[in-house]
């Protein structure tokens, strides 16, 4: 499969740089796993390892909602969660790393667009989340 450049690249790497969670959010089949996919292989040309999971993979969802602290020992930062539309239990969490750690880019997080978990992620974690909606070619 070919890959195609997106514009949306640039705005997603800035992102990254400015604040400690990068949510990528849009319809289901839009590109925005595999382009975070491709910005993490190119990371590590530069040293950064980030880690992948997917939560649809109902183990994986399991641990998040049932342990979030032991999820994320797990999958550390930096690290690319997908679809954490189905573990919203993790935004605390999350909120509490990145206010330990203070780190630019540490979570990277996709969703689908469901409207409750958008507000629920502005809340949860205002001032340290940048949100980028990657929208169909």
């Amino acid at each position: 499969m070919t890959y195609i450049k997106r514009a949306a690249e640039e705005t997603i790497s800035k992102v990254s740089k400015m604040f400690p969670v990068l949510l990528v959010s849009g319809p289901r089949q839009v590109g925005k796993t595999t382009l975070l996919l491709k910005l993490a292989e190119e990371q590590k040309e530069i040293g950064i390892a980030r880690k992948y999971v997917t939560l649809d993979d109902p183990d994986v969802r399991y641990l998040a909602k049932k342990d979030p602290a032991l999820f994320l020992q797990r999958y550390s930062p930096p690290v690319l969660i997908d679809e954490i539309q189905y573990a919203p239990e993790l935004f605390p969490y999350i909120k509490m790393s990145v206010d330990k750690a203070k780190q630019k880019g540490a979570f990277w997080i996709t969703c689908s667009q469901v409207f409750r978990l958008m507000q629920n992620v502005s809340e949860s974690l205002a001032g340290r989340v940048g949100i980028v909606n990657l929208l169909g070619l």
